[in-house]
């Protein structure tokens, strides 16, 4: 049975690199009804920390990833490492020399002098020359695993049968081959996928911008989107498809489709993608998603006007991208004060007669009698003609005005929803801040 493992340090956040690692492993266990294992590789005392563990364990649950069996802690099989390498001490595969700080001696593997091969699923056969490699550091002088040895003991004693992992481990692979050849024990199947690169083709980090999953969960991502975009970064399903739910992926996964090139994020993308999702929702889900950010952000307070924030949803879902923009959609809705784009408020309400033009928008609002959205546009294409301007002369100050944006949903919904009494006050507001 097939049998991989996601084995992160809890050193930082879960980015996108390893969270396609994980992915591609989750995958094809699920393809080939295997098991997937969560092991957390702690052996760096110093740098690994409980929160980037939880943020970690938090964002595989948030992206579907569940795992059949973990999470081990390495931490809690040193007495096993010192047991294996104990051993080799014994054949005279390694020995002991003395730590650079001290303490304890460190266990040393030497080395075998020779060329040993890799079949790779996704690169073919890579050889190593293993007269350039130094010998390796089995137990460390502080009595801690080194990661090369500790990782072949784990995958060995948990019967992995396909380690599958970035190319950036590549280099480690002889190292771990000689302590498989050392120990007497099958190396398990290798597959190495690209890394993933920033659009200038350069490896992906934070200057091509969020790296972190949770970065991209705060940023209102969703996780069928978000899996289902990383899912093609390396790989192709057959035929000229993008959008495909999990359970299309996992039955068309293999390795044999993993590319062997780097593969290029684009967040423009991912944006676009996840606008895809949120489109296929409906608006009742979608307002159980955004309702708790507004609470956080105490936009919305106390028992919320559900039938108000499913209209504004309503509104703004045909063309929302994230969770977050729709959410921000939702604000000038259910707050007293407008947050204005200082860049609307100088290209638009900075116009030559933009003050008295909402003069006169208010005038007309004021006595309209059915404050709706069939009314509205009536009234202001009505005055647009015997002003002799354009109705969009008018309806760009008025959305600043009320809304604080230059750009959002259709302008009259959105006025008949912010409603009358309010619409008057903010159009008021504005024309202090217009150009008479």
């Amino acid at each position: 049975m097939v049998k991989v493992r996601f084995a992160p340090s809890p050193t930082g956040f879960l980015h996108i690199g390893s969270a396609r690692t994980a992915l591609f492993n989750w995958l094809f266990a699920r393809h080939e009804g295997g098991i997937f294992v969560f092991r957390i590789e702690d052996t760096d005392k110093e740098r690994s920390k409980d929160e980037f563990l939880q943020e970690i364990i938090s964002s595989m649950k948030w992206l579907g990833m569940d795992w059949d069996e973990g999470p081990y802690y390495q931490t809690k099989r040193i007495d096993v490492y010192r047991d294996y390498a104990g051993r080799l001490l014994k054949e005279g595969k390694a020995y002991e020399a003395e730590g650079t700080l001290g303490g304890q001696k460190a266990v040393i593997l030497s080395m075998p002098k020779e060329t040993m091969v890799m079949d790779d699923i996704v690169h073919g056969k890579v050889s190593f020359d293993m007269n350039l490699q130094k010998d390796l550091v089995l137990i460390k002088s502080d009595g801690f695993p080194a990661y090369n040895f500790a990782c072949v003991i784990d995958d060995n004693d948990m019967k992995i049968t396909h380690v599958i992992r970035g190319d950036d481990h590549i280099s480690n692979t002889p190292k771990q081959l000689a302590v498989y050849k050392a120990l007497g024990i099958e190396p398990p199947k290798f597959a190495h996928i690209p890394l993933i690169l920033g659009t200038d083709r350069s490896r992906m980090s934070k200057r091509h911008g969020a790296t972190s999953i949770s970065d991209y969960r705060q940023m209102g991502f969703l996780p069928d989107a978000l899996v289902n975009y990383i899912s093609l970064l390396g790989w192709a399903p057959s035929g000229d498809r993008e959008i495909l739910p999990i359970k299309e992926i996992i039955k068309e996964f293999s390795l044999e489709r993993v590319g062997k090139t780097g593969a290029v994020f684009d967040i423009n993308k991912l944006i676009w993608m996840n606008g895809e999702y949120i489109r296929a929702k409906g608006p009742e889900e979608l307002m159980g998603m955004v309702m708790p950010g507004l609470k956080e952000k105490g936009i919305i307070k106390g028992d919320p006007d559900k039938d108000r924030l499913l209209d504004v949803v309503k509104l703004f879902h045909p063309r929302a991208k994230t969770l977050e923009e729709l959410s921000n959609s939702a604000v000038p809705f259910f707050t007293d004060e407008v947050a204005y784009d200082e860049a609307a408020v100088v290209s638009v309400l900075g116009k030559e007669g933009a003050g008295k033009k909402l003069e006169a928008v208010v005038e007309r609002f004021s006595s309209i009698p059915v404050f709706d959205t069939p009314g509205l546009e009536n009234c202001v294409r009505d005055l647009a003609s015997e002003l002799g301007i354009k109705a969009a002369d008018l309806i760009h100050p008025i959305r600043v005005a009320v809304t604080g944006s230059k750009v959002g949903a259709s302008l009259f919904e959105t006025v008949a929803l912010v409603g009358k009494e309010k619409t008057i006050e903010r159009l008021r507001s504005a024309i202090g801040k217009a150009k008479p």
